[in-house]
C-alpha cells in the first residue's frame, strides 16, 4: 500500500462510506435515547479524553447542533475544581480512574440527562470509570469506539470492563486497530482515522435526533452560526432556557 494523500484518501473514504451508511438500527437506537431525554429537559453530556476529545466538541455548543449539550474535558478539574495546572501535565491522567467521579461532580448532571461517549480504544480509567458511573446514576449511554481496536487491546481499568461493555448503545467509528490507515514499512501507520469518522457518526445522530423531535411537533433548539445575522441573539434566547445546566451560560 503507498503513502500518499491519495492513498490515505482512498482508505477514509472508504471507512467514511462503511460507517456512514451502516449501523442504521443503532444510529436509531441512539438518537431515541437523546431524544427522550431533550424532551424531558435534558441536557447531552459529551465526553472524550485525548483526540476523542474532538467528539465532544462536535455534540456541545456549534453551529447546527443542538443546544442543550455540554462538554466535559479533563481540564474541568482545573477551570472549575480549582486544581493546580501539573494536574494536566500528567500523560497518565487519562488512565486514572478517580478522575471520573471528580468530573461527574463538577459537571452539572441532571437525572434526564444523556451521556456520549467516545474512545478509540475504550480502555482507559477515565472513561471506563465515567461510562461505570454514567449507569450507576441512571444515564442513557451511548459509546463512539473502534470495534477492531477496543477487541485487540485489554482494558486498563481495574473491572477488566471496556467502554463498549458499559454502554446502552454502541457505534463502531470503523478505525482499524492502530487508529491510522496506511502501513509503514518499518512498522507503524500514518493516517489516522477514528476523529473524521467519529465526527460523522455525532453528526449522524444529532440529525436524526433532530428528525425525531420534528416528527413530535418539537421545534428543535438547534445552534444557527454567530456569524451570520441574527444568530448571536437566537443562541442566548435559546441558551437561556440552559442556564446553569451548560458551560455557555452563567
Amino acid at each position: 500500500m503507498r503513502v500518499t494523500s491519495e492513498e490515505y484518501l482512498r482508505q477514509v473514504r472508504a471507512v467514511i462510506d462503511r460507517v456512514g451508511a451502516g449501523q442504521a438500527g443503532d444510529k436509531r437506537r441512539a438518537a431515541e435515547l437523546l431524544a427522550t431525554s431533550v424532551r424531558n429537559g435534558g441536557v447531552i453530556q459529551a465526553f472524550g479524553c485525548g483526540h476523542s476529545e474532538a467528539l465532544a466538541m462536535e455534540i456541545a455548543g456549534r453551529a447546527g447542533g443542538l443546544v442543550p449539550t455540554n462538554r466535559i474535558a479533563l481540564r474541568d478539574v482545573v477551570l472549575y475544581g480549582g486544581d493546580p495546572l501539573q494536574v494536566l501535565a500528567d500523560p497518565m491522567v487519562e488512565r486514572d480512574p478517580a478522575i471520573a467521579h471528580r468530573l461527574y461532580e463538577l459537571a452539572p448532571v441532571k437525572p434526564d440527562d444523556a451521556f456520549v461517549i467516545a474512545s478509540n480504544s475504550g480502555i482507559n480509567g477515565a472513561v471506563v470509570e465515567m461510562a461505570l458511573l454514567v449507569k450507576e446514576r441512571g444515564h442513557a449511554l451511548i459509546a463512539i469506539t473502534s470495534e477492531r481496536h477496543s477487541a485487540g487491546v485489554v482494558s486498563r481499568h481495574p473491572s477488566g470492563r471496556k467502554l463498549g461493555d458499559i454502554a446502552d448503545v454502541v457505534l463502531d467509528n470503523g478505525a482499524p486497530y492502530g487508529d491510522a490507515a496506511l502501513p509503514l514499512p518499518g512498522g507503524g501507520a500514518v493516517g489516522a482515522v477514528s476523529s473524521i469518522t467519529a465526527a460523522l457518526l455525532a453528526q449522524q445522530i444529532v440529525t436524526e435526533v433532530v428528525a425525531i423531535l420534528l416528527a413530535a411537533g418539537i421545534a428543535p433548539p438547534v445552534y444557527l452560526s454567530d456569524n451570520v445575522p441574527g444568530g448571536k441573539e437566537h443562541n442566548a434566547e435559546l441558551e437561556a432556557r440552559y442556564a446553569g445546566r451548560i458551560r455557555r451560560t452563567a
